[in-house]
């Protein structure tokens, strides 16, 4: 259940539309489904604006399937991450109209009449900026995620510290973001390039793309949270769901 629909079911009640006794009903499921191996959160859209997503590595495309049904019936728009291709056809099994985001590695889940996942609407777009090709999986984890939650993104990727003149090129734009979502492996340098030209916050993300030196990441996270450029924040090595709602998150403050 998220904001609009609790706020609805309240509204039925003052009007006389539902009595106490159905509504207790309807709150009674909250705030949580116990499944036994998972617990579904229904309060999570309540809390932060989007409901609980499902991580799927760990978990067997039967269980994905049971918790997306059980989130299902209380959001309109559900989402699993790092999802194979034996989740996907687990899904699309169950429910035809599922869509896989292949390079994002997401399975998105949404009556066709739901434009977007419901809650506050965004204050502009978020920008996604990723360094290199290899950073396209994490980048596209973010701006699915965000476009999920109801986000306009641009992309803008490929456009690393080897040649900053690519970035230079769609500086404008990126300065016309609300929030800046910035992926990189390697040395993980262009988080701080880009906060140091544009005055947005910027999520850093980094990535396990390099070569054995950058410790499957770990070079690229050190280097984010030691920027000396202002209005850098971090996630997980390749965490690109966190970064995505954090950005949504921002986005939505008025």
């Amino acid at each position: 259940m998220d904001r609009a629909a609790l706020k609805t079911l309240l509204e039925q009640v003052r009007s006389g539309e539902r009595d106490v006794e159905q509504a207790l009903a309807e709150l009674a499921l909250l705030p949580y489904a116990d499944l036994g191996y998972a617990k579904p959160d229904y309060h999570r859209a309540l809390r932060l604006g989007f409901p609980e997503a499902v991580y799927c590595p760990g978990k067997t495309p039967e269980q994905v399937v049971e918790i997306l049904k059980v989130l299902a019936s209380r959001h309109e728009v559900v989402m699993a991450t790092r999802a194979d291709r034996a989740v996907w056809q687990a899904v699309r099994a169950w429910n035809p109209a599922a869509r896989y985001h292949s390079a994002a590695r997401i399975v998105e889940v949404r009556p066709e009449h739901a434009a977007k996942a419901p809650g506050v609407t965004p204050a502009g777009f978020v920008a996604v900026v990723s360094a290199g090709t290899a950073d396209l999986p994490v980048a596209e984890e973010a701006a699915v995620t965000l476009e999920i939650a109801g986000d306009p993104v641009e992309r803008v990727y490929d456009v690393g510290v080897a040649g900053l003149h690519r970035l230079l090129d769609h500086l404008a734009l990126v300065r016309r973001a609300r929030v800046v979502v910035v992926v990189a492996g390697m040395e993980g340098a262009l988080p701080s390039v880009v906060a140091g030209m544009v005055g947005r916050p910027v999520i850093a993300v980094p990535t396990s793309t390099g070569y054995g030196a950058s410790f499957g990441g770990l070079a690229a996270l050190l280097a984010m949270l030691n920027s000396c450029a202002p209005g850098v924040a971090v996630v997980n090595i390749d965490n690109g769901f966190g970064a995505a709602q954090i950005a949504h998150l921002i986005n939505c403050q008025q």
